[in-house]
């Protein structure tokens, strides 16, 4: 348990109709009582005065409950305040908290991390949980949820039963030297068949293009119509658009939701040689952006079109340019002719790299670990005696350690927990 005792607003910015007041650790109780009187009985509610701890000033009437650890959010005692949500209000309680020795404002996601240092959660469902606070679409809360509920923590309980029933064997074989050719077959073999696993799992897709967006990269010759169709799609004038070859010198990023589905769709300069170093920047940043596409729009000829396993080849302006060549779609910025079309095959190319919303979804970092304990398991499966298997079962053990948070991953947590609001 940690020795102090913090608070915070949970709950959004007053005015409000009701706001949310917490209050967690060993002093928590005590200090609610100084504040409320006598708390209600655990997980209780009760309506109470509140009053300043040291003048007896009244704040407040609201609604108190109490929660005893460690069968609580944070593993700690928590005392909960809610009051009406006005500014005055809320900074008179937060004032009053802060007037009780022991007890300081929490850091942002102080409230997760002790859950997580208090055993209530691991790594991987705190991760879940910020992902949730960001989702912006139905797919993305879908997704966080999964994670946040524990999905993919019974997931690895799963997987670090069998490879402890794995080691144990390994360990036993060891320990009583004996010449077990059954053994010898059937740990090898068990390896294999957990790797596997672990490969499938690697092999599905991550949640990253879910959270940040499928980026759709414009790319092709100048006044290819480039930044005409990211206007047309996009539904407003964002890029700049005129007759003078080169405008674009710089890439313009448009946040886009597309029946659910994330984009990030990218404007790019005309691909060309150029004098200009400006423009000669522009261009380096476009073919860079062209590598990382996930789904490239190509507005320059068919067969000049760049290698890439999801390029949908446009023919734009086709007001103007005749018909369109075998193999491209054809659509005109100006009349609007070919864009749902057009929009119906971005979307089926970027809903195919996201996860399926009933599906647990990997992260990078969590793919990162995964993939460890895998090439571990595969020269468990691969090893020429009994001794280097039960090590490089170990191994794996620690990948999956790491994975949720129990050893080595230091690191990464004021990264994990910078990423939650005050009071969470």
């Amino acid at each position: 348990m940690t020795a102090d005792t913090i608070f915070a607003l949970s709950s959004g910015r007053p005015p409000a109709a009701v706001a949310v007041i917490r209050v967690s650790g060993p002093g928590a109780h005590e200090a609610g009582a100084s504040i409320a009187g006598v708390l209600p009985p655990a997980r209780s509610a009760a309506v109470r005065e509140l009053r300043h701890p040291t003048n007896r000033d009244l704040l407040d009437e609201a609604l108190v409950l109490r929660f005893d650890g460690p069968a609580t959010a944070t593993g700690e005692d928590i005392v909960e305040f809610q009051c009406h949500g006005g500014r005055a209000v809320v900074d008179g309680v937060l004032a009053a908290l802060a007037a009780i020795v022991g007890l300081r404002g929490a850091e942002p996601g102080e409230f997760t991390r002790r859950a997580f240092e208090n055993g209530r959660i691991d790594l991987t469902e705190a991760e879940g949980l910020a992902d949730l606070l960001e989702a912006e679409t139905e797919s993305q809360r879908k997704a966080a949820l999964a994670l946040a509920e524990g999905g993919l923590s019974q997931q690895i309980a799963a997987w670090q039963e069998e490879l402890l029933a794995l080691s144990a064997s390994a360990e036993q074989a060891i320990d009583y030297d004996e010449d077990d050719s059954a053994l010898d077959l059937a740990l090898p073999a068990g390896c294999a068949a957990l790797e596997a696993e672990l490969i499938e799992w690697l092999a599905r897709p991550r949640i990253e293009p879910l959270k940040d967006g499928v980026r759709v990269v414009v790319a092709g010759p100048p006044n290819a119509g480039k930044s005409s169709l990211v206007n047309a799609l996009v539904g407003e004038e964002r890029a700049i658009v005129t007759a003078i070859p080169g405008t674009t010198r710089d890439h313009i990023e448009v946040p886009l939701a597309l029946v659910g589905i994330p984009l990030l769709l990218t404007d790019t300069a005309g691909l060309r040689e150029t004098d200009d170093e400006v423009e000669a920047i522009g261009v380096s940043r476009a073919e860079s952006l062209i590598d990382a596409a996930d789904v490239l729009l190509w507005l320059g000829e068919p067969e000049a079109a760049p290698s890439h396993p999801r390029t949908l080849k446009v023919h734009a302006k086709a007001d103007i340019g005749g018909p369109a060549p075998v193999g491209s779609a054809a659509v005109s910025s100006i009349t609007g002719h070919g864009l749902s079309e057009l929009l119906g095959q971005i979307g089926a190319l970027a809903s195919a790299l996201l996860p399926a919303e009933d599906a647990i979804s990997l992260n990078r970092r969590q793919a990162a670990h995964i993939e460890e304990a895998a090439d571990a398991l595969d020269g468990a499966a691969r090893a020429p005696d009994v001794v280097v298997i039960a090590e490089c079962l170990r191994d794996a053990r620690g990948a999956f350690d790491r994975l949720t948070g129990r050893a080595g991953v230091e690191d990464v947590f004021d990264a994990v927990f910078a990423r939650f609001c005050l009071g969470k």
